[in-house]
């Protein structure tokens, strides 16, 4: 089993930054991919960006150039920088991670609890 541990959110007024972070722990062989999604209230969730441990990373357009995510893999560790904050960046964020427990199974998603993100105008 794999717990998600988040931290980071808050509120802060636009134009401002938050640094969020995702720390992954339990069973744990490897991490192919950490990621933020963000859930706004009366939307879907969407992803806001990810990361492969190749380092490749994806962004929603809505984000790029003001969103950084990166990752320590020593620490299973997923870090999201937000600058330029903007009142609709409002929602509430998820890490998601997909990993595998051991050598000899497939990979599986996790999701963490969610951390509030508010903005104000």
């Amino acid at each position: 089993q794999v717990q998600l541990r988040e931290s980071g959110g808050g509120l802060v007024q636009a134009g401002g930054s938050l640094r969020l972070s995702c720390a992954a722990s339990g069973s744990i062989f490897s991490i192919p991919s950490m990621g933020w999604y963000r859930q706004a209230p009366g939307k879907q969730r969407e992803l806001v960006a990810d990361m492969a441990s190749s380092g490749t990373t994806n962004y929603a357009d809505s984000v790029k150039g003001r969103f950084t995510i990166s990752r320590d893999n020593a620490k299973n560790t997923v870090y999201l920088q937000m600058n330029s904050l903007k009142p609709e960046d409002t929602a509430v964020y998820y890490c998601n991670i997909v990993y595998s427990p051991s050598r000899y199974q497939n990979p599986r998603g996790s999701w963490g609890q969610g951390t509030q993100v508010t903005v104000s105008s």
